[in-house]
């Protein structure tokens, strides 16, 4: 095999094998605003709970896009429902609702699995 002097991180690679889609389509059912998201972080920069901790509203969204759902769960209590997000949102996304609506799925899928 050819060395071309890199190498693929891990943390950055996409399996698409493990891709669990069923989150992000409940999510875009129950609240279709989240459809029109640009990913533009205003939600992130305004985020009370990403100055005490390292939440991130936009790294978020990027893992629910991607499926990865092992990784939302730990991330999603670290939300504190303020509400700030919402605020800002240029979209008028419901992101209060989309949080809820991970915190639940997350919940229902531990106790299922327990």
């Amino acid at each position: 095999m050819k060395d071309f002097g890199f190498t693929v991180i891990k943390q950055r690679t996409i399996d698409y094998d493990q891709f669990d889609g069923r989150l992000l389509n409940y999510i875009l059912e129950m609240e279709p605003s989240f459809k029109v998201c640009l990913s533009c972080g205003g939600c992130t920069a305004t985020c009370s709970a990403g100055d005490l901790v390292s939440f991130n509203i936009r790294r978020l969204n990027l893992m629910l896009r991607r499926g990865e759902t092992v990784e939302l769960e730990s991330e999603i209590k670290k939300c504190m429902l303020c509400g700030k997000c919402q605020l800002v949102c240029p979209r008028g996304i419901n992101l209060r609702n989309v949080i809820m609506l991970i915190k639940k799925s997350v919940a229902k899928h531990q106790t299922v699995n327990s």
